[in-house]
């Protein structure tokens, strides 16, 4: 159901509803109260992108999107749907989909390290203060600084551990760390485990050019975060995932201008968890990477209950929007109908206020931009039934997919680098060492016992600062400004 360079939503009096590729990196909405087909408009979405060779990611927070792989099923309401929209190339097939779980459990393992993610996105998702922020930021810096790597958290406890050790010779040059401050931190850390952060911090790391996948046949891999479990287990870990995933794209792609279509396209569900519990300074970074990451060829997508969920600076940068019906039984909701229906472009033969409130399941306002970017007035829709299943794979369906996935063997076992956990339990080995060491070593005539010459002092303190700069050079890229996160080599 492509046409040319673009991919049909559904259809108006007659007319086809399309969305033009060459558009569809200046992001979208999908909106509506719950039941109203918003997860069937992301499928259809996601089919017709991949369909254009799109690659795409989808969190899929109630575990329906899974029914991408299989092809669909006939149905009475899906043909009288076709009949209507007078669709002649539909046909049933599946979508080539890899499947992603942070747990492990239904799919691929997805982890990243505690450096990625970077002090910013860190202290939102452990909830804390100014000052506790604070510390957390020159927990970082201290781990560049001492060339200690902060991959998992043990490495991040350990790390925070050795600070308070050492806090009166840190202070003179990072500043006083409080106790209370390394201990909330430390008791914030255990509550993320609990919720599922030690499986998701750790290596190896999620490489995004396995999200930027064309299989055999020139489509776009559809990927499937599994977020059923992990939503509502810990919904500040799915949002802070899934905007460090925004940032790395952010961070790694190169620019490309606006091209015939996108990179990529990411359908973040659940929009409101990201910014209802975003502070300040994190919501004007995730406005700021909305803004730059079209120049990148990624298309975001959010799907939410109301477009007052989302800000109206990111509000405002969302070209395509879909919006499935409103409920107004209350004063609140009635004025909520009133706002969203005066963020479309007006259609004189629609009373948009009225029609949102009326529109059935599977019908939805579209409003999409033209060839020149300019917006469409808003169109009632009926929305394409999907080609692959409406629905779930059951767990055989799903386990038979794993095993046929181009990244079985992966990510699937865990590893264990040298980094901060160890070379601090070695220093602190060899500083228990050091005292016998001096008190059984024979005297060397003319030399300082434990001393250094100032020589050996200078070299190696040139090599420290040298190497302090260049580390800094190689792991902190553009997003190191943007979210205090910090990429290393793998």
């Amino acid at each position: 159901m492509e046409h040319g360079r673009a991919l049909m939503i559904g259809g108006s009096d007659g007319l086809p509803v399309v969305q033009l590729a060459g558009m569809s990196n200046r992001h979208g909405l999908i909106a509506g109260a719950t039941g109203t087909g918003k997860t069937v408009t992301l499928q259809v979405l996601a089919e017709g992108f991949s369909r254009l060779g799109v690659p795409v990611f989808a969190a899929d927070v109630k575990g329906d999107l899974s029914g991408l792989a299989a092809a669909g099923t006939p149905h009475v309401k899906i043909d009288e749907r076709l009949q209507l929209l007078e669709l002649s190339d539909y046909q049933q097939r599946p979508a080539p989909v890899v499947f992603w779980d942070i747990f492990g459990e239904k799919g691929h393992p997805v982890r990243a390290t505690v450096s990625e993610m970077g002090p910013l996105l860190l202290a939102n998702l452990l909830q804390l203060n100014e000052t506790q922020s604070g510390v957390l930021y020159s927990c970082f810096r201290i781990a560049d600084d001492q060339g200690l790597l902060l991959l998992d958290l043990k490495d991040l406890r350990s790390m925070l551990t050795w600070m308070g050790e050492n806090a009166a010779a840190l202070r003179t040059t990072y500043g006083q760390f409080a106790t209370t401050s390394i201990g909330a931190i430390q008791r914030q850390l255990l509550i993320l485990e609990e919720q599922g952060g030690d499986a998701f911090f750790g290596e190896p790391a999620l490489q995004l050019e396995d999200l930027l996948r064309i299989d055999f046949s020139g489509q776009g891999v559809i990927s499937i975060l599994d977020a059923s479990r992990l939503v509502h287990r810990s919904p500040r870990v799915y949002a802070t995932f899934l905007l460090w995933l925004l940032a790395e794209l952010f961070e790694q792609l190169p620019e490309v201008g606006d091209p015939e279509r996108p990179r990529l396209v990411f359908f973040f569900d659940e929009a409101h968890l990201l910014f209802a519990q975003a502070s300040k300074a994190l919501q004007e970074k995730i406005e700021q990477v909305v803004r730059l990451i079209r120049s990148k060829g990624v298309g975001i997508y959010f799907v939410t209950q109301s477009p007052l969920d989302i800000p109206e600076s990111v509000l405002g940068q969302l070209s395509l929007k879909v919006q499935h019906a409103l409920r107004a039984f209350t004063p609140k909701d009635r004025q909520a109908v009133t706002t969203v229906a005066r963020s479309f472009r007006a259609n004189p033969a629609l009373d948009t206020a009225t029609v949102i409130t009326e529109l059935g399941i599977g019908e939805a306002l579209v409003s999409t931009l033209d060839a020149k970017g300019r917006p469409l007035p808003v169109m009632r829709t009926l929305i394409c039934p999907p080609q692959s299943r409406i629905g779930f794979l059951d767990d055989a369906e799903r386990a038979e997919r794993l095993s046929r996935s181009p990244l079985q063997g992966r990510y699937e076992q865990s590893l264990d680098r040298h980094s901060a956990y160890e070379m601090l339990q070695e220093r602190a080995a060899q500083s228990v060492a050091a005292p016998e060491e001096r008190r059984t070593k024979p005297a060397v005539p003319g030399a300082s016992r434990g001393r250094q010459s100032v020589g050996e002092a200078m070299v190696k303190s040139a090599a420290r600062t040298i190497g302090s700069q260049i580390g800094r050079e190689l792991i902190r890229g553009l997003l190191g400004s943007l979210f205090g996160g910090r990429t290393q080599k793998r």
